[in-house]
């Protein structure tokens, strides 16, 4: 006699669940636990809030959101349950992320109906998903009856925060922080970091700083990494170096620790006010402090580098990332690219461009309208014409303003045939507007008015 499998048990299936990584396999496993057991109908499996709180946030992660949906039926109808709250923020935030508002407000909705009260950690984590689909005015709507759920909490002030900001509405944001505070509610590092962060992006540094000292003295909020770097940053911006170097030093003694964004915030502004010998300085200091330099960092030296137009030097940042282990990206080639073609080395740039591959970089769109822009001005049309039929074929759509200097380049040159096969090819990509046709009427009547008739010759025979 074949001895039955012993059934899973709902400890069990909650491990499982948790062990797999595949969302469609756990929700199989989920829907049938035991498939080689005959269960009578009167004694279904009993789910533990546990394996429904995993398999939500699997099918919510995964974005498998009419599954999940399902799920949390299922879960409405087993009676002897009593869901916490947070399986409903959880499940609000995946909404949010996903943009999809009205799923999140009609869960809102429905919470008591599955016997769970809302309270303003609910309320908060509505807030949140609105926030992030870009419903500034249904926030407001909304915040109207947040009495019913609870007094506001720190979250929600930084989310309302965060929303002022994202509006460029920064002085409604200082409303919202004095409100705040007024109210008795104490900021966070979170407060702080996303209203210096605003701040410091609209050159109101100062004010940034006073912020700074006044959370740290009166609210005992010490600023992380994210904010120096921020205040760093907006301090270079303003030529502040002095002030920046001393943040970094105020850090050391702080024992915050140091890191890539720092430093390579303080590498671009030294290229920026032309320090670039001290740059070495700061690496060297990045190593003591075991501080790895990361993309970022090396893309600011790149940068820095062909600013200065020593393309051999940014070549060789190129050479030390790879040997470092540290792989560069699309945007570290296309600084060098586009400063290539702004110096008139066109056909450096060219070369460089169809060289990507063999360093492992598949070029992106901006690589594309950089060299099709720098062939552009520098007159290369036939080479420019080439990269625009790659381009199109990698559907890639070109600036407009660059295909007008392009066909009025050809027009000019009096190059009818490739010009009938640059605007064949920008037809079948659907780009050809009427400006395109406007540039060719006007330069043609003005240098070549018979080729206007050997250019429709042409565009009849494609």
């Amino acid at each position: 006699m074949i001895k039955a499998s012993k059934s899973i048990s709902p400890f069990r299936l909650s491990s499982l669940l948790r062990n797999q990584k595949d969302p469609a396999l756990a929700l199989q496993l989920f829907q049938n636990p035991n498939p080689d057991s005959n269960p009578q109908p009167q004694n279904p499996f009993r789910y533990s809030l546990i394996s429904y709180d995993i398999i939500i946030s699997k099918l919510g992660r995964a974005k498998m959101f009419d599954q999940m949906e399902q799920i949390l039926g299922q879960m409405k109808q087993d009676t002897h349950l009593s869901p916490p709250e947070i399986i409903f923020c959880n499940v609000m935030s995946y909404y949010g992320r996903a943009r999809l508002p009205d799923r999140a407000l009609h869960l809102f909705d429905e919470m008591p109906s599955f016997g769970c009260q809302r309270t303003i950690k609910s309320f908060n984590s509505l807030l949140e998903a609105l926030f992030k689909c870009g419903k500034i005015e249904k926030m407001r709507q909304v915040l109207e009856g947040i009495e019913d759920y609870g007094t506001p909490d720190a979250c929600t002030y930084n989310i309302l925060i965060k929303a002022c900001c994202e509006g460029e509405e920064l002085d409604d944001a200082r409303n919202v922080f004095d409100e705040m505070r007024s109210k008795g509610v104490e900021p966070t590092d979170v407060t702080l970091a996303t209203l210096i962060y605003k701040l410091c992006s609209v050159d109101r540094v100062k004010e940034a700083l006073e912020l700074k000292e006044e959370c740290e003295r009166v609210h005992g909020v010490l600023a992380n990494a994210f904010v120096y770097a921020s205040l760093m940053k907006g301090l270079c911006g303003i030529g502040e170096m002095t002030l920046a170097f001393e943040l970094k030093d105020e850090m050391v003694r702080k024992n915050i620790l140091l890191d890539a964004e720092v430093y390579s915030t303080l590498i671009s502004a030294l290229f920026m006010a032309g320090r670039r010998g001290e740059v070495s300085g700061l690496l060297k200091e990045m190593s003591e402090y075991g501080c790895k330099p990361n993309t970022v960092t090396y893309n600011a030296m790149i940068h820095g580098y062909c600013k200065e137009k020593d393309f051999e030097a940014a070549y060789g940042v190129l050479d030390e990332m790879v040997k470092k282990g540290c792989r560069p990206n699309a945007i570290s080639y296309n600084v060098i690219i586009d400063a290539l073609c702004k110096e008139g080395k066109w056909s450096e740039a060219n070369l460089f461009f169809q060289d990507l591959p063999r360093r492992g970089c598949h070029p992106d769109v901006l690589s594309y309208r950089m060299l099709f822009s720098g062939l552009c001005d520098c007159g290369q049309f036939n080479e420019a014409a080439f990269v625009l039929d790659e381009m199109i074929f990698k559907s890639y759509a070109p600036h407009y303003a660059r295909t007008h200097k392009l066909v009025e380049g050809l027009c000019e040159e009096g190059n009818m045939e490739l010009l009938g096969t640059v605007l064949s090819s920008l037809e079948k990509a659907n780009v050809l507007d009427g400006d395109t046709w406007r540039v060719i009427i006007s330069t043609l009547r003005k240098e070549k008015p018979s080729d206007v008739f050997e250019l429709i010759d042409t565009l009849t025979i494609q």
